[in-house]
């Protein structure tokens, strides 16, 4: 589907990615509109909640604020020096709270500031509004009151998150239907969601997973009337955006399909083999934060250096998405490459012989961009190498080889427990991510003490089995495969299948090839999005006349339930063990091919000189947590299928935080 010719007026002409619009917005909507003719050249003070300050961010850089006239960032809640000869500039939620201290502020015969620009993230309740104007002290002294209506939280250039890392707990957790958490939460999240669309003046045409049976009276079954309610208080949300904003669209200009966790809890626990999953997965980070070591100026013990890894640092923006082996080698090539065209470097390398001035003058030259790249080129290399040497030392070739054998189907119990017999050193992590995999492939294998087996075999403490008993609940009654009569055993024949080619390593570049096999479900659900053969009777669209409640989720369901059989190509599930299509390893195709596998670099340069010519946005939400093999996938179908993809969740979770999550999730018994 692709805009028409009046849509590309309005949407193409000036077509910007997702974070960029979010940037200007702040930029220039909110800092930017605060001056004035009379206050051009004069400094402001830019006052924030702990939400907001999050929002701006995740955006901005304090360069980019201060030269905006920003001198100076505060906290609402600290206490702060008055400078009643600067204006201010407040942006925050549009709480009680918040609007008690602003009054607080600005109030009295002597206000902290000379005048207030108040700028709120989401729609203002009319009392607040209200309570605002009945102090006529405050009034004369407000320069702007204005919503801005920008309160999620860009982590990519098309993703977002609305900040609720335990989703899974408040939203599924054993007793939380209808609580006070659960409402705040989900209330949050929508209108957190809805000021998507209303920064980027965006209709969605709404759809959402439906539940999976009709009876929706069997205890846990609320979990998955979730997509429902959330989808129906987005759509409420964005009906205020309608009405409100000017020039918002009237009709669809988008689409936007929620989805909760269980659509694939496979992704959030297998091993991810591209540059950023490794990074996160298998080194201490904190979030993009890298902590390298450099070489002491006065030759001491190392110096501890913060780095963050990000959009503007170009090798990290090429590498990203390549497997950890092509990133190796490009940061291999790059490095030879570099230290045989600078000068600097090849002076450097010279064999202690006397340099001509000439050549000094040379090297001084080259110096500021040698140094530059050469840390940068440095950084990656570290990073790589430790990468690398994880990989080796805990055996991860064979276990991530094993983990996607199981997810195509070309491995089953005796594999398992194969490997579980001869890598009893394994940590306990990788232990527990590998079942997670095999009893989200096979249930059946945890039926009764079958689970308990298995851990005992594992070496993991039996309370570990709460790990499945949560990922099971959080799947939905209906999804559970019926037990196997098959008795249970941990013997087999003495028949072993060959493991020498692990062991020894032996064509190690192609065995790293073949282990991309593995792809997110959302793949598929957004390719057939695309092409218009997501079933309807699976992901319903949301009615427009729908409001927020259990009875309109329920009715959605059983509709769902009811409805005419999906077309041949769907992303049901075809063989009860093998949860995704066989597809070729595509990691070893040439750097330069458009399939957008290659990197963010290559994907911008594609689309640059043709973005008008791109369809609707395709936006996806998944509550629980998002992986980065499916931020992968946004930026990899955004130049397949021509339409830029967004991927929003409540938080980005890789593997030990979702570990982390699910255990909290819910609680049922063992």
């Amino acid at each position: 589907m692709s805009f028409s010719d009046s849509e590309l007026s309005s949407h193409g002409a000036d077509r910007k990615f997702f974070r960029q619009i979010s940037r200007d917005r702040l930029l220039n909507e909110l800092l930017g509109s605060a001056k004035s003719d009379d206050s051009k050249s004069s400094w402001k003070v830019l006052i924030m909640d702990k939400v907001t300050v999050k929002v701006m961010s995740q955006s901005c850089k304090m360069a980019d604020i201060t030269d905006q006239g920003i001198s100076l960032v505060e906290d609402l809640f600290r206490r702060r020096q008055p400078l009643p000869s600067m204006d201010a500039i407040y942006f925050i939620q549009p709480s009680k709270e918040n609007v008690v201290m602003f009054l607080s502020d600005m109030s009295g015969r002597v206000p902290l500031y000379k005048k207030a620009y108040l700028f709120f993230s989401s729609p203002v309740p009319k009392d607040l509004v209200n309570h605002i104007k009945c102090d006529t002290s405050v009034l004369p002294r407000i320069g702007a009151l204005r919503e801005m209506n920008l309160e999620y939280f860009p982590v990519d250039n098309q993703a977002f998150i609305t900040d609720h890392e335990m989703a899974l707990e408040e939203l599924f957790g054993e007793n939380v239907e209808n609580s006070r958490r659960f409402n705040t939460c989900l209330n949050t999240m929508a209108t957190r969601i809805g000021t998507i669309f209303a920064s980027l003046k965006e209709l969605p045409n709404i759809r959402y997973r439906a539940a999976r049976s009709s009876d929706t009276s069997t205890p846990g079954s609320f979990r998955e009337l979730v997509p429902g309610k959330l989808a129906s208080a987005v759509s409420n949300s964005i009906k205020y955006y309608k009405s409100t904003i000017p020039n918002f669209p009237q009709s669809e200009t988008c689409e936007l399909l929620i989805v909760d966790r269980s659509i694939d809890q496979i992704s959030p626990v297998i091993h991810e083999w591209t540059y950023d999953a490794m990074c996160h997965d298998l080194l201490e980070m904190d979030g993009n934060k890298y902590v390298q070591e450099v070489p002491s100026k006065s030759g001491g013990e190392p110096e501890k250096k913060e780095v963050i890894l990000e959009d503007q640092d170009p090798i990290w923006l090429e590498l990203r998405h390549a497997h950890i082996a092509d990133a190796s080698e490009r940061l291999h090539d790059k490095m030879t490459n570099f230290m045989s065209k600078n000068k600097a470097a090849q002076l450097q390398q010279r064999d202690g012989s006397e340099l001509s001035t000439r050549d000094l003058q040379k090297m001084v030259q080259a110096l500021p961009q040698y140094n530059e790249q050469m840390d940068k080129l440095s950084l990656h290399v570290e990073i790589a190498g430790k990468i690398n040497k994880i990989i080796r030392e805990m055996g991860l070739r064979e276990l991530g080889q094993l983990e996607q054998d199981l997810v195509f189907g070309d491995a089953g119990a005796k594999e398992v427990i194969n490997f579980l017999r001869s890598n009893q050193d394994a940590s306990t992590e990788n232990k527990l991510r590998l079942l997670l995999i095999y009893a989200s492939v096979y249930p059946e294998k945890f039926e009764g003490d079958k689970g308990t087996k298995l851990m005992q075999l594992a070496k993991l403490a039996p309370e570990d089995m709460k790990f499945v008993n949560n990922m099971r609940m959080l799947e939905g009654s209906s999804d559970k495969k019926k037990a196997s009569t098959v008795n249970f055993s941990l013997k087999f024949d003495g028949q072993k299948r060959k493991q020498a080619a692990r062991k020894d390593r032996t064509g190690e570049e192609e065995e790293t090839w073949q282990l991309f096999r593995f792809y997110p479900m959302i793949e598929e659900l957004i390719e057939n999005l695309s092409k218009g053969e997501l079933p309807k009777s699976q992901y319903p669209f949301m009615n427009d006349s729908e409001s927020v409640s259990l009875e309109s989720a329920r009715s959605a369901s059983v509709r769902s339930s009811n409805a005419p059989p999906p077309p041949p190509k769907s992303t049901q599930l075809a063989a009860p063990h093998s949860m995704r299509s066989r597809r070729t390893a595509t990691w070893a195709r040439p750097r330069l091919s458009d399939d957008g596998y290659s990197s963010d670099s290559i994907l911008k340069n594609a689309l640059s000189t043709d973005f008008r010519k791109m369809g609707q946005r395709i936006f996806v939400f998944i509550i629980g947590g998002a992986t980065r093999s499916e931020l992968r996938v946004c930026h990899k179908l955004t130049a397949k299928l021509r339409r830029e993809i967004i991927m929003g969740s409540s938080s980005i979770d890789d593997p030990p935080q979702y570990l982390t999550v699910i255990i909290l999730a819910v609680d049922p018994p063992i």
